[in-house]
């Protein structure tokens, strides 16, 4: 009697416990009991491709994130080396620091080295050299998040080259200037209108070697000097008002070899726009 009073109880716990999962055939259920947790080898398969479809749904999405994560700490890492183009000047009786093509170590240029040089390339010291290391003091700080550029096995320290009209009058000795203005001091930055020159700039791994980035006004050589394409086709730069933005390139396929980019490339056009002004 006492045997068949806990039977009945124990069925009627089963009953009313968790409702009981859709069974396929030929599924046994021993001893009475609830059924077992035990998979199908068909459920099984079937968790598997619905993992399968809703990682392909995820992953793009996930990679969009961590690329757009990556385009803030570029502007980020521009933000920076503006204020320290700012700070250094106003520290230093509103000179410039200098920017000269292939620059030599001993000078006042805001950094140092030859990304197309391997020594040069890895090297942090010539990074802490630079002018501007005092104000922005992590090396981090020079390199975009997003530039895929190695000598050997280590990525290089540099990313952001200046603008070649900033810093030094050495475009004044160049062929064809037009007039365009060279600028050393805020005073000349100022009559010009700070918020529409652009001082520094994410340059391609391609193109990037020494700092100083070339703007050939006349259009003798339309980006010699290459803007980076890495942000979904867009690079970024700073203004010497200490703002930043990114510039969508309309035409990213024109490439960096000399006589590839027509002098009428938008693109070209519209970063001749903020380099300098007659």
């Amino acid at each position: 009697m006492i045997k068949m009073e806990m039977k009945q109880f124990m069925a009627q716990r089963c009953k009313a416990g968790v409702p009981r999962p859709a069974t396929l055939q030929g599924r046994v259920v021993r001893g009475g009991l609830c059924p077992g947790g035990a998979f199908s080898l068909i459920e099984l398969l079937l968790v598997i491709a619905i993992i399968a479809v809703l990682a392909a749904l995820l992953l793009p999405a996930l990679a969009t994130v961590q690329a757009r994560g990556k385009r803030v700490a570029c502007l980020d890492n521009l933000k920076q080396s503006a204020l320290s183009f700012q700070m250094y000047t106003a520290d230093n009786d509103g000179k410039l620091a200098q920017n000269y093509p292939l620059v030599q170590a001993g000078t006042d240029s805001w950094v140092l080295g030859d990304m197309k040089v391997a020594v040069d390339s890895t090297n942090k010291t010539l990074i802490r050299q630079g002018k501007f290391y005092p104000y922005a003091s992590q090396v981090a700080l020079y390199r975009c998040p997003s530039d895929p550029s190695r000598t050997g096995d280590a990525p290089r320290v540099r990313s952001y080259s200046m603008n070649g009209w900033m810093g030094s009058r050495y475009m004044e000795t160049y062929p064809r200037t037009n007039g365009f203005r060279t600028f050393v001091r805020d005073s000349e930055v100022s009559a010009a209108g700070p918020a529409r020159l652009w001082v520094i700039i994410d340059e391609h791994e391609d193109s990037i070697d020494d700092a100083w980035f070339l703007v050939t006004m006349d259009d003798s050589r339309p980006f010699a000097s290459y803007p980076a394409t890495r942000h979904e086709g867009s690079y970024g730069l700073n203004f010497a008002d200490g703002h930043t933005e990114f510039y969508k390139l309309r035409e990213p396929g024109a490439k960096i070899e000399d006589g590839q980019v027509s002098p009428d490339n938008p693109d070209w056009q519209r970063l001749k726009q903020v380099t300098t002004i007659r």
